[in-house]
């Protein structure tokens, strides 16, 4: 806020809902932990110190290897579930370089669409016969790892759960709770709600190799309540509380924050899983600015970011294997969808950017991350620089028509001045100098013609010619030091 001779102040306060919290004498009320970051060098340099924090202090795998490549079968099959089919998807994820394979919602009983089930976490025996031993069999015979989606703390009203024990459900009495994707929320804050939950989830991951859990989390609480009291911050305690134990339980499965893309990114969180999923809307054009938007407070490693089907789901608008694979290249790479049901030129792109991700994620994800700031609002640039200055990855996404005929210059921040870089032209969407019709004629700049080296103080200060891209295309930047 604004003072009158203009200074400004922050006030920051925990959220707690009206009766929520009543402390009496002698009792102690613990509030979220606020994080704050002060930076004379800007947003980067906030953003850094954010960055190292984590690292330093919260993020935590269950083992030191690199965070694998995914394939989620969402957006390919949704709640079709065949075990050949899904074993057959699995040799061609296995093929194009991915290193863990994920089940997504439709496994359990009655679960054939979005309005039923959620609660009865027991295994849909008419789609999968033979239990799932056998497909995750398969899939670690393929050398991957295996993983499987879930949503514990929601409940919809037909399921067996809730017709069994309908005042599980978290609400304030007289209120008529509405549904979010025709759900409701699981009160955790019943002894008998968490203490199923607890049953069924060391049931899934005691009784089969899961190595990874998506858990998810569809809608807001709206009017929560427990013993006729609000009860949000109970409700998120307890949630905290049964991750708690199935960490202890199973301390090498790695946990998903998904919650309908989102719902649940914050640090607290991020001390009891590994990853979060940034957003449903998997559009590479939207994701452009969704996850720069995540990255000014959490570092590349723990953001999902997946390459989806050339027709979105979500908007329906087509991309480019090219602009879809380089938009997911700088997070946790993966795949979301059927890769049997693409032709062999989209295959070969996600084999493409799966081995490119592989190539440079350990600069992605151990890296210095920096976001250039850039003239035209319509050109997106962002870089990582290794730890040790040796290596960098930058990349221009061109998100619509410039606003302006010229492109300004890259400048590459983070690299040593008196260093010298050979710049590297990785990726580009086959720029044509002159095009059909009145597209537009180009003149490439001298370093994506001929290789260059040149010092990190000219890298820096005067920046790196740019061509003029077509709307969503994306160019990417790799330099080394020589």
């Amino acid at each position: 806020e604004a003072k009158t001779d203009g200074r400004r102040y922050l006030q920051a306060e925990a959220l707690y809902l009206p009766g929520e919290m009543a402390v009496e004498e002698g009792e102690t009320l613990w509030t979220p932990r606020l994080y704050a970051s002060y930076s004379a060098h800007g947003l980067n340099g906030m953003s850094q110190q954010f960055h190292r924090y984590l690292r330093a202090n919260i993020i935590r795998f269950p083992e030191n290897k690199p965070r694998p490549v995914h394939l989620n079968t969402w957006e390919g099959i949704y709640f079709n579930h065949d075990p050949e089919y899904i074993m057959r998807m699995a040799d061609e994820a296995a093929s194009l370089g991915v290193e863990r394979f994920i089940i997504d919602d439709g496994w359990f009983k009655g679960r054939n669409d979005d309005h039923a089930a959620l609660g009865d976490w027991y295994l849909d025996e008419q789609k999968y016969p033979n239990g799932l031993t056998p497909v995750i069999n398969h899939v670690k015979d393929l050398g991957m790892e295996f993983g499987i989606w879930v949503e514990p703390e929601m409940i919809n009203p037909n399921s067996d759960l809730c017709r069994a024990h309908p005042d599980w459900v978290l609400a304030l009495p007289g209120y008529e709770q509405a549904t979010g994707r025709h759900q409701w929320v699981l009160n955790l804050n019943i002894p008998a709600a968490f203490d199923y939950l607890l049953e069924r989830m060391s049931w899934l991951l005691g009784e089969h190799q899961v190595d990874y859990v998506k858990w998810d989390m569809n809608r807001e609480l709206v009017q929560p309540g427990h013993n006729g009291k609000a009860a949000a911050d109970a409700q998120t305690r307890q949630f905290y509380r049964l991750l708690d134990i199935l960490g202890e339980r199973f301390p090498h499965v790695e946990f998903e924050s998904c919650s309908s893309g989102g719902g649940r990114i914050d640090y607290e969180v991020l001390t009891r899983c590994h990853r979060f999923w940034a957003s449903d809307n998997n559009d590479a054009l939207e994701r452009n600015t969704i996850q720069r938007g995540m990255s000014y407070f959490f570092p590349p490693e723990v953001m999902g970011a997946h390459i989806g089907h050339h027709k979105c789901h979500a908007t329906f608008r087509q991309h480019s294997i090219a602009f879809r694979g380089l938009t997911a290249l700088f997070g946790h790479m993966g795949l979301e969808l059927d890769p049997l049901a693409v032709d062999e030129q989209e295959r070969e792109g996600y084999r493409h950017y799966a081995a490119l991700h592989k190539q440079w994620r350990e600069v992605i994800h151990h890296g210095t991350q920096w976001r250039v700031d850039m003239p035209d609002s319509t050109t997106l640039a962002q870089g990582i620089v290794s730890a040790d200055q040796r290596q960098g990855l930058f990349i221009v996404s061109q998100m619509a028509m410039p606003d302006y005929t010229l492109m300004m210059p890259l400048r590459m921040p983070g690299l040593a001045a008196n260093a010298r870089y050979r710049i590297t032209l990785l990726d580009h969407p086959n720029i044509r100098l002159t095009g059909e019709g009145g597209h537009t004629m180009r003149k490439l700049p001298a370093w994506m013609e001929t290789p260059q080296t040149v010092s990190g103080e000219w890298l820096m200060q005067a920046g790196l010619a740019l061509p003029v891209l077509d709307p969503e295309t994306a160019i990417l930047i790799g330099v080394e030091r020589v």
